[in-house]
């Protein structure tokens, strides 16, 4: 099966490109052009993107979601069709391939849902592994983590639930300042998953110390954790300062001030990765829903827990966060960076995902000039 996708402004990495086309051959891209030179290519299937979006039409290469909890009113934790249902939904927003989130549990359950994604990642290619967010945090920043199953990271948990994923666990957060927490996150590394600083009271010296241990993701940015001070800069400044690490941000307007992620990007340049964070709301309704064992309220978008009043997550979609980064200033090929080949770096997948060029896996997504969506395919194949 070959396809044809024509006259729309491609996203390079060198940039924006003019009255540009892209043919698939299969799964993957197998030519990228300018002008007419597409007519000789012949194809099974040709999209016109500029009669499909409009004017300004725009091919971005898919979205990749390094951090999320579900959507369409299904959570990843609840099982294999909850997981499909809610892919779905970010699927339509131009997430092509996602990691899937798992929130704090007791150790066996994260054991068998670790398993069960490792599971999906053999039958359903847009699932890229397992993020397990807990249960290694810190109490006292604990969001939406129950409280009661929050635990050192001791050698043998960390261990157990590696083994579980079988070489698919993309991601563990972990407050560093834990006892263990260092030698946690060089046994993660070691294995080959990214260990992410998150839900943590490190300080600044706590912070670099985990990223010379090996962490290179800071877990959504100056949320759950100490915020920039003049005098106690914390983990945010610590991640900004290291070229190593991935600063996550949820653009949401929720979790962070729009100048807030202005100085995210100002201070960690090419190292922003857009999330969503999303839960099971996203794409769905305002009303009751449960994160884990907890309950959260969602009104005018917004979930908090009902006991508490911690922000739970979000309702966000990546093409939302697109237009909100754009809206607050950031420059389109930056935060189109954000949303592909900087998260695709983060979790160890540059070497085909993340950018439009010849042998990658075609994953895409046309955009308006205003940056909706108009199609999404994942490798070579509409959505």
């Amino acid at each position: 099966m070959t396809l044809v996708i024509h006259s729309v402004r491609l996203v390079s990495p060198a940039g924006i490109v003019d009255d540009a086309w892209v043919r698939v051959d299969g799964e993957r891209i197998a030519a990228v052009g300018t002008g007419r030179g597409w007519t000789d290519a012949g194809a099974d299937e040709v999209v016109d993107g500029s009669a499909l979006a409009g004017a300004g039409a725009l091919l971005a290469p898919g979205f990749i979601d390094i951090h999320g909890h579900g959507g369409g009113g299904f959570a990843f934790d609840d099982g294999p069709d909850e997981i499909r249902a809610a892919r779905a939904v970010h699927r339509a927003h131009g997430t092509t391939r996602a990691v899937v989130s798992l929130v704090t549990a007791p150790l066996e359950t994260l054991e068998r849902r670790a398993a069960m994604v490792a599971d999906l990642t053999a039958t359903d290619a847009d699932i890229l592994g397992s993020h397990l967010e807990g249960p290694f945090l810190d109490v006292a920043r604990k969001g939406a983590h129950d409280a009661a199953l929050l635990r050192a990271p001791a050698a043998q948990a960390v261990s157990r639930l590696l083994d579980a994923g079988r070489g698919s666990v993309r991601q563990i957060t972990i407050a560093p300042e834990l006892e263990g927490g260092l030698d946690a996150i060089r046994l993660i590394v070691a294995a080959g998953a990214a260990a992410a600083v998150g839900h943590t009271s490190a300080d600044f010296a706590q912070s670099v110390a985990a990223f010379d241990a090996g962490a290179t993701i800071l877990t959504h940015a100056f949320n759950a954790m100490n915020g920039l001070h003049h005098r106690d800069p914390g983990p945010v400044a610590a991640a900004a300062a290291d070229p190593r690490v991935t600063l996550e941000v949820i653009a949401d307007g929720v979790h962070l001030h729009r100048e807030v992620v202005r100085l995210a990007y100002a201070a960690a340049p090419g190292r922003v990765a857009l999330i969503t964070d999303a839960m099971a709301a996203a794409g769905s309704a305002d009303g009751r829903y449960e994160i884990g064992a907890l309950e959260v309220d969602v009104e005018g978008g917004t979930a908090r827990l009902v006991h508490g009043g911690a922000i739970a997550g979000s309702t966000l979609t990546q093409d939302a966060a697109l237009r909100f980064a754009v809206a607050a200033g950031i420059p389109l090929t930056e935060a189109l960076a954000s949303l592909t080949s900087i998260p695709a770096r983060a979790i160890g997948r540059a070497a085909d995902l993340g950018a439009l060029t010849e042998g990658r896996l075609a994953d895409a997504v046309l955009l308006t000039a205003g940056l909706d969506v108009r199609g999404v395919w994942a490798a070579g194949v509409a959505a």
